[in-house]
Protein backbone atom coordinates (compact mmCIF):
# COMPACT_ATOMS: atom_id res chain seq x y z
CA UNK A 1 0.00 0.00 0.00
CA UNK A 2 1.40 3.34 -1.07
CA UNK A 3 1.19 6.32 1.45
CA UNK A 4 0.03 9.98 0.62
CA UNK A 5 4.12 10.95 1.83
CA UNK A 6 5.85 7.85 -0.45
CA UNK A 7 3.30 10.07 -3.31
CA UNK A 8 4.20 13.60 -2.31
CA UNK A 9 8.27 12.38 -2.71
CA UNK A 10 7.62 10.56 -5.77
CA UNK A 11 5.54 13.83 -7.03
CA UNK A 12 8.57 15.62 -6.65
CA UNK A 13 11.39 13.49 -7.94
CA UNK A 14 9.63 13.12 -10.71
CA UNK A 15 8.85 16.82 -11.34
CA UNK A 16 12.60 17.47 -10.65
CA UNK A 17 13.70 14.74 -13.39
CA UNK A 18 10.87 15.62 -16.06
CA UNK A 19 11.38 19.79 -15.26
CA UNK A 20 15.45 18.94 -16.39
CA UNK A 21 13.85 16.56 -19.52
CA UNK A 22 11.84 20.04 -20.45
CA UNK A 23 14.63 22.32 -19.70
CA UNK A 24 17.21 20.30 -21.98
CA UNK A 25 14.40 19.32 -24.80
CA UNK A 26 14.04 23.07 -25.02
CA UNK A 27 17.52 23.79 -26.02
CA UNK A 28 17.33 21.17 -28.93
CA UNK A 29 15.50 23.49 -31.82
CA UNK A 30 13.95 22.88 -34.52
CA UNK A 31 13.43 25.83 -35.83
CA UNK A 32 14.13 29.44 -33.64
CA UNK A 33 12.47 32.54 -34.70
CA UNK A 34 14.63 35.81 -34.47
CA UNK A 35 13.26 37.54 -31.72
CA UNK A 36 12.57 34.55 -29.32
CA UNK A 37 10.37 31.43 -29.27
CA UNK A 38 11.18 28.17 -30.99
CA UNK A 39 9.92 24.60 -32.30
CA UNK A 40 11.16 22.19 -29.33
CA UNK A 41 9.88 18.91 -27.28
CA UNK A 42 10.02 21.59 -23.93
CA UNK A 43 6.46 21.55 -23.18
CA UNK A 44 5.92 17.35 -23.56
CA UNK A 45 7.74 16.53 -20.01
CA UNK A 46 5.49 18.76 -18.63
CA UNK A 47 2.08 17.43 -20.49
CA UNK A 48 3.49 14.04 -19.04
CA UNK A 49 3.62 15.02 -15.99
CA UNK A 50 0.50 16.97 -15.52
CA UNK A 51 -1.10 13.73 -17.03
CA UNK A 52 0.26 11.40 -13.96
CA UNK A 53 -0.19 14.14 -11.42
CA UNK A 54 -2.95 16.29 -12.14
CA UNK A 55 -3.72 20.53 -12.02
CA UNK A 56 -1.92 21.20 -8.65
CA UNK A 57 0.96 19.49 -9.64
CA UNK A 58 1.69 20.27 -12.84
CA UNK A 59 0.99 24.03 -12.53
CA UNK A 60 3.92 24.20 -9.83
CA UNK A 61 6.15 22.12 -11.93
CA UNK A 62 5.20 24.61 -14.91
CA UNK A 63 5.94 27.58 -12.92
CA UNK A 64 9.59 26.39 -11.95
CA UNK A 65 9.71 25.55 -15.91
CA UNK A 66 8.74 28.94 -16.66
CA UNK A 67 11.41 30.14 -13.88
CA UNK A 68 14.38 28.33 -15.41
CA UNK A 69 13.51 29.74 -19.11
CA UNK A 70 13.79 33.12 -17.94
CA UNK A 71 17.06 32.67 -16.13
CA UNK A 72 18.75 30.65 -18.52
CA UNK A 73 17.18 31.23 -21.76
CA UNK A 74 15.64 35.36 -20.92
CA UNK A 75 17.53 36.80 -23.48
CA UNK A 76 14.47 37.81 -24.98
CA UNK A 77 12.66 39.64 -21.29
CA UNK A 78 13.58 43.35 -21.68
CA UNK A 79 11.37 44.79 -19.30
CA UNK A 80 8.81 43.41 -16.20
CA UNK A 81 5.92 43.18 -19.11
CA UNK A 82 8.24 40.68 -20.95
CA UNK A 83 9.61 38.04 -17.50
CA UNK A 84 5.95 38.30 -16.62
CA UNK A 85 4.32 37.63 -19.86
CA UNK A 86 6.65 35.65 -22.04
CA UNK A 87 8.02 33.51 -19.37
CA UNK A 88 6.32 33.30 -16.28
CA UNK A 89 2.48 33.07 -17.32
CA UNK A 90 2.88 31.71 -21.00
CA UNK A 91 4.80 28.63 -19.13
CA UNK A 92 2.84 28.13 -16.01
CA UNK A 93 -0.45 27.99 -17.63
CA UNK A 94 1.41 24.56 -19.62
CA UNK A 95 -0.01 23.16 -16.23
CA UNK A 96 -3.50 23.64 -17.21
CA UNK A 97 -3.05 20.04 -19.11
CA UNK A 98 -3.37 18.68 -15.58
CA UNK A 99 -7.33 19.68 -15.60
CA UNK A 100 -7.80 17.00 -17.90
CA UNK A 101 -5.52 14.34 -15.97
CA UNK A 102 -8.06 11.72 -15.24
CA UNK A 103 -10.14 11.98 -18.47
CA UNK A 104 -10.16 9.34 -21.41
CA UNK A 105 -8.11 11.37 -23.98
CA UNK A 106 -7.04 13.64 -20.95
CA UNK A 107 -3.41 13.67 -21.92
CA UNK A 108 -4.16 14.73 -25.47
CA UNK A 109 -6.72 17.34 -24.47
CA UNK A 110 -4.29 18.68 -21.85
CA UNK A 111 -1.64 19.30 -24.68
CA UNK A 112 -4.41 20.95 -26.61
CA UNK A 113 -5.50 23.00 -23.28
CA UNK A 114 -1.93 24.28 -22.16
CA UNK A 115 -0.45 24.81 -25.57
CA UNK A 116 -3.85 27.03 -26.82
CA UNK A 117 -3.35 28.98 -23.16
CA UNK A 118 0.49 29.30 -23.77
CA UNK A 119 -0.50 31.02 -27.33
CA UNK A 120 -3.32 33.11 -25.90
CA UNK A 121 -0.36 34.58 -23.12
CA UNK A 122 1.82 35.02 -26.00
CA UNK A 123 -0.77 36.39 -28.43
CA UNK A 124 -2.14 39.40 -26.00
CA UNK A 125 1.97 39.67 -25.01
CA UNK A 126 3.27 40.20 -28.46
CA UNK A 127 0.36 42.80 -29.70
CA UNK A 128 0.81 44.53 -26.39
CA UNK A 129 4.70 44.59 -25.20
CA UNK A 130 6.18 43.49 -28.71
CA UNK A 131 3.68 45.49 -31.25
CA UNK A 132 5.96 48.43 -31.69
CA UNK A 133 8.65 46.19 -33.24
CA UNK A 134 6.35 44.91 -35.38
CA UNK A 135 8.33 44.58 -39.22
CA UNK A 136 6.86 45.89 -42.03
CA UNK A 137 6.81 41.94 -43.68
CA UNK A 138 6.51 38.52 -42.07
CA UNK A 139 6.22 35.37 -43.99
CA UNK A 140 5.87 37.51 -46.79
CA UNK A 141 2.96 39.56 -46.23
CA UNK A 142 2.56 43.02 -45.06
CA UNK A 143 1.92 43.05 -41.52
CA UNK A 144 -1.05 46.26 -40.31
CA UNK A 145 -1.58 45.29 -36.86
CA UNK A 146 0.52 44.12 -33.99
CA UNK A 147 -2.61 41.85 -33.33
CA UNK A 148 -2.25 39.89 -36.37
CA UNK A 149 1.91 40.12 -36.72
CA UNK A 150 1.07 38.54 -33.08
CA UNK A 151 -0.47 35.77 -34.16
CA UNK A 152 1.34 35.25 -37.10
CA UNK A 153 4.22 35.24 -35.40
CA UNK A 154 3.23 32.74 -32.09
CA UNK A 155 0.89 30.83 -33.66
CA UNK A 156 3.41 29.71 -36.10
CA UNK A 157 5.92 28.14 -33.20
CA UNK A 158 3.32 27.40 -30.35
CA UNK A 159 1.66 25.48 -32.76
CA UNK A 160 3.93 23.62 -34.28
CA UNK A 161 5.49 22.72 -30.93
CA UNK A 162 1.70 21.59 -30.29
CA UNK A 163 1.79 19.43 -33.08
CA UNK A 164 5.25 17.76 -32.51
CA UNK A 165 3.83 17.06 -29.06
CA UNK A 166 0.84 15.59 -30.29
CA UNK A 167 2.41 13.47 -32.82
CA UNK A 168 5.27 12.32 -30.24
CA UNK A 169 2.82 11.70 -27.97
CA UNK A 170 0.26 9.73 -29.96
CA UNK A 171 3.67 7.37 -30.02
CA UNK A 172 4.65 6.81 -27.04
CA UNK A 173 0.99 6.31 -25.63
CA UNK A 174 0.41 2.71 -26.15
CA UNK A 175 4.14 1.46 -24.46
CA UNK A 176 4.02 4.23 -22.06
CA UNK A 177 0.20 4.60 -21.46
CA UNK A 178 0.61 3.50 -17.95
CA UNK A 179 3.18 5.68 -16.91
CA UNK A 180 1.45 8.62 -18.32
CA UNK A 181 -1.91 8.08 -16.67
CA UNK A 182 -0.79 7.56 -13.47
CA UNK A 183 -2.00 3.92 -13.83
CA UNK A 184 1.22 2.52 -11.71
CA UNK A 185 0.32 5.87 -8.81
CA UNK A 186 -3.35 4.17 -7.75
CA UNK A 187 -3.57 3.06 -4.61
CA UNK A 188 -3.84 -0.90 -4.78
Amino acid sequence: MKNNSHLKLRALCEGALLIAAAQILGYIKIFALPNGGSITLNMLPIFIYCSRWGFGYGILASFVLSLLQLMLDGAYAWGWQSIIGDYILAYTVIGLAGLFHKRKYGFFSGILAGSAARFIISYIVGATVWGEYMPEHFFGMTMTTPWFYSALYNGSYIFACMFLDLVVAAILFKPLNGFITGKDLRLK
